[in-house]
């Protein structure tokens, strides 16, 4: 099967039938007014800028809405920037229920896209949050001792992604979830692969 062009992929994503495909299509038109470079990543419409990713657009169940890879280094002007999760450090979310609302709203995403595109022009980095020490829930230190094997891929990830398989993990209740999900993820513990990674 011929892999499709980064531009058959756009398509795809914009002309999809989807509860958000009108509003997908308004803010694609907002962005397109600025000097960014259109892309597909992560199964999503990127915007770049000398490579660097900048923003991109994507839909959830009850939004709609444009993320912004250095949000928390923006000036928040109407407020309206949000933290997706407590674990989200430097991006930023601008949310819509409805075309009308980014209809209302343009002005202040037309700002928010000119202050990501100033900030990406400083090549400033977002500060880095200090973590505090990695609690390693007791199921994973059980498969530790089972499996040497584990222990030592696991240590070997990047701090980042250590963190990402322990929040992942602790997001399950029950003792029996977490030990299914530390299996799920063995194998790509093994090939030194992220929690996203293919």
């Amino acid at each position: 099967m011929t892999e499709l062009s980064t531009e058959q992929k756009l398509e795809k994503f914009f002309n999809k039938t989807s509860q958000w495909h009108d509003a997908y299509q308004l803010l694609r038109s907002i962005i397109r007014e600025f000097d960014l470079e259109e892309d597909y990543k992560w199964m999503h419409p990127c915007y770049t800028m000398k490579d660097k990713n900048v923003l991109l657009i994507h839909g959830f169940k009850s939004y709609v809405a444009i993320l912004f890879h250095k949000g928390v280094m923006l000036e928040d002007k109407y407020n309206l920037l949000i933290q997706q999760t407590e674990h989200v450090q430097v991006d930023r979310q601008l949310r819509f229920s409805s075309v009308e609302e980014i209809e209302e709203k343009a002005d202040m995403i037309r700002f928010y896209i000119k202050e990501a595109i100033r900030v990406e022009k400083t090549g400033i980095k977002p500060p880095k949050k200090e973590h505090g020490p990695l609690e390693i829930p007791i199921e994973l230190e059980e498969a530790f001792k089972e499996n040497e094997r584990l222990r030592e891929a696991f240590y070997k990830l990047t701090p980042g992604r250590q963190r990402a398989y322990v929040i992942e993990i602790n997001k399950a209740k029950r003792s029996e979830t977490k030990r299914n999900r530390i299996e799920k993820y063995a194998d790509k513990i093994y090939q030194g692969k992220g929690l996203l990674e293919r």
